[in-house]
């Protein structure tokens, strides 16, 4: 694709409700060329996998200008969108996240994903603080004058202590609208994986359905006739790959250390 605007805009197309993009989330160039050389059309980082394979925890431990040269890497090595995960924003205020959306842009992102709870406990912020984030945002965005994806992830279903239930779901609703009215592009709640509450989750929600993968969330051909648009990978490829590598190394090295 010849610039970032026209990557901004397929971006935007590949998310169809029941018909899901797969992101197998990268961590670097190397597997952002790998991922794209097998037919992805579209790549985006995950924030633990940035994290592991620079030697950070999670959760906004990761120096952000490390994360930008990151990206800025990715990038130049593909040629397909790409969006980044930002976690929090980098910052409670809404300046702050102006100014991450701000950077990814200029790394040549196409679109983030941005977290409605706080990187130090996980524990929500309050609707009204999260909805000035995101339209500081998408502020940054439109001044940039590219169609920006930002992908609103809400916590609901991370909640210590709370069921995956119809309560929960009312809760990711009203976050949900929020988010849309304030200019969100998306919705990804990671730790949903009941069928039924996914499939009415996507129903109801103004905006196109991410649902994280793991062991325990529907096969892809079900979360698509959930209505799902999304369908990152999260960390799992990052350890694969790394279960990999150690499996070679302790082959490689067994017997000597034997």
């Amino acid at each position: 694709m010849s610039n970032q605007t026209d990557k901004a805009n397929a971006f935007h197309a590949l998310h169809v409700r029941g018909r899901p993009l797969v992101l197998l989330n990268i961590w670097d160039a190397g597997s952002a060329k790998a991922v794209a050389d097998g037919g992805a059309p579209a790549l985006a980082t995950g924030s633990w996998s940035v994290a592991a394979a620079h030697g950070y925890a999670d959760g906004e431990q990761l120096p952000f200008a490390l994360a930008l040269d990151n990206a800025r890497r990715i990038v130049a090595a593909v040629d397909v969108p790409v969006s980044i995960d930002i976690e929090s924003g980098y910052g409670d205020a809404p300046d702050a996240v102006a100014a991450a959306v701000r950077g990814t842009i200029q790394a040549g992102a196409v679109g983030c994903n941005l977290e409605d709870s706080f990187p130090r406990d996980g524990t929500l912020r309050t609707l009204d603080d999260q909805v000035r984030r995101i339209r500081a945002a998408r502020a940054a965005a439109d001044a940039a004058k590219i169609r920006y994806f930002i992908n609103a992830r809400t916590d609901v279903f991370f909640q210590a202590g709370v069921a995956h239930d119809a309560a929960a779901l009312d809760a990711a609703l009203a976050r949900a609208r929020a988010y849309a009215d304030a200019g969100a592009d998306g919705l990804f709640a990671p730790g949903l994986a009941d069928a039924d509450l996914i499939a009415r989750l996507a129903a109801a929600a103004p905006l196109p359905l991410n649902i994280m993968a793991s062991a325990v969330t529907p096969p892809a051909a079900k979360l698509a006739e959930c209505g799902v648009a999304r369908v990152s990978h999260g960390p799992g490829p990052y350890r694969q790959a790394m279960k990999l590598l150690g499996e070679l190394a302790r082959a490689a090295y067994g017997h000597a250390a034997g």
